[in-house]
């Protein structure tokens, strides 16, 4: 499954933790892994610059990074969310028509990318645990952090994958063979990441947002507990981020995703890219420029733009239209293409919003329907829309359904959050609906041909 010797990309990831670094990977000799990594690993600073490392790395991965090959991406063009203009990417047009291929080339890049993510952060972890020269404040923290960006890549690939192999050391020779586990263990865990996480990091540098604190693992806690129906552990995280004074629901709609915006949890920096232009991923792909129109690779489904009320704020803020194509595009970001240092806009990824809604579905299922109704007209009040009353014996469904439609309406284009709610909550009929050719094995992305492969032991999801 994994590319042998993968120890020239660590390396590149750690020394150049602040400039550039290709996915290209080299075959070394094992021992010049020793050496690098007592080289890293022998004081704090460089310990931390690894830490720096990965961060940029996530911006620079694909699964992870707002490109094409993303999970915000794909899990919008999977979520009839987004559409191709142009019929020509047939890569795109698959997840669009949920008729992907094994041998699909972006479902392979965001496969390969998110296991180099978890192979990177697992060397990370050991030479971390092997190094006598880190403090164990300073361990914990970073340990911390590993642990939590280890826990966000699996997220990602159990949701979209099922069953995957969980991967916890860098030895290739049992990496390459390992089979798939079972999606319960594999958030098990996750949830022991984060659990760690939360144990050891602290709760510091708030206002930088792309740094992972205590409450970014919370947020991200509170999210997996919802999706396992754990709904009284997910109330209690999403509260306690809630009740953090350092995270705030703005009420201008167009701040919400400017660098260190005080909504956001946790944001990728374009810095990651190590060149000259700072614009986001996001902001690139999705603004169709008055201009260079031709450029322009998606737009906004019809019927996603139909859905809102013209009263919405977000519709006004966060979605623009290009007459020249007749085309919506998501404009939550509003750089295309910029060089301007440093960073005005950065790529957000764990956000206050998305905690509320978390709250309010947790505690609608414990029939708390005072506190859910709550929780939606705080997203209703910010979007300029009435509050819901409480005194209409509102039933569970149609809270339930308030509470997808505000999801979708809020979080759209972001991290394939509607893809994912429709899979977790069973609503997908509204694909096939839509789709003559949809069938419930599409609700799983393909494993690569190429993967399985490398790898005879990697078995393959049902209906491909």
């Amino acid at each position: 499954m994994f590319i042998k010797k993968r120890i020239k990309q660590i390396i590149v990831v750690f020394i150049a933790s602040i400039s550039i670094a290709c996915e290209d990977f080299v075959e070394v000799d094992a021992p010049d892994y020793k050496i690098i990594r007592d080289d890293v690993f022998s004081s704090e600073e460089t310990a931390k610059s690894a830490m720096t490392g990965i961060y940029n790395e996530l911006f620079r991965t694909s699964f992870s990074n707002g490109s094409p090959y993303s999970v915000t991406v794909l899990g919008a063009l999977s979520g009839n969310l987004l559409k191709n203009i142009r019929e020509t990417n047939l890569t795109r047009m698959e997840f669009h028509q949920h008729q992907i291929t094994s041998e699909n080339t972006s479902n392979l890049f965001f496969w390969t990318s998110a296991y180099n993510m978890v192979y990177i952060t697992n060397a990370f972890l050991e030479g971390l645990q092997s190094s006598e020269n880190i403090g164990s404040e300073v361990k914990n923290q970073l340990e911390g952090e590993a642990k939590f960006v280890r826990a966000f890549t699996y997220f990602y690939l159990v949701n979209l994958y099922g069953d995957v192999p969980l991967v916890l050391t860098t030895d290739y020779e049992q990496n390459e063979l390992a089979s798939r586990t079972y999606s319960e263990e594999i958030y098990t865990q996750i949830i022991l990441d984060l659990e760690d996480a939360i144990e050891v990091l602290t709760s510091e540098n708030q206002d930088i947002r792309t740094k992972v604190n205590r409450y970014t693992a919370m947020a991200l806690l509170a999210r997996v507990h919802l999706y396992n129906q754990q709904w009284q552990m997910a109330e209690e995280l999403s509260s306690q981020v809630i009740s953090n004074n350092s995270y705030v629901l703005l009420g201008e709609l167009n701040d919400v995703f400017l660098a260190n915006s005080q909504e956001a949890i946790w944001q990728i920096s374009p810095a990651g890219r190590g060149a000259a232009t700072t614009h986001t991923n996001e902001g690139n792909y999705f603004i169709i420029d008055p201009v260079f129109s031709f450029l322009a690779s998606v737009q906004l489904d019809e019927n996603f733009i139909e859905y809102f009320n013209e009263n919405d704020l977000r519709f006004s803020n966060w979605i623009s239209y290009n007459e020249s194509l007749n085309a919506y595009f998501p404009y939550k970001y509003k750089i295309w293409n910029s060089n301007e240092q440093p960073s005005t806009e950065y790529s957000m990824v764990l956000r206050l919003a998305e905690q509320f809604l978390i709250r309010a579905e947790a505690r609608l299922m414990q029939d708390n329907f005072t506190g859910a109704i709550e929780d939606i007209n705080t997203i209703r009040h910010r979007a300029g829309l009435a509050p819901l009353s409480n005194t209409n014996n509102l039933e569970t469904e149609v809270l339930l359904d308030e509470i997808m439609e505000q999801r979708s309406k809020e979080l759209f284009t972001e991290w394939g959050h509607k893809w994912l709610d429709l899979k977790r909550t069973g609503r997908y009929e509204i694909l096939w609906e839509n789709d003559p050719l949809w069938e419930d094995t599409d609700l799983l992305y393909p494993i690569p041909a190429e993967e399985r492969m490398k790898n005879p032991n990697l078995t393959q999801n049902p209906g491909y």
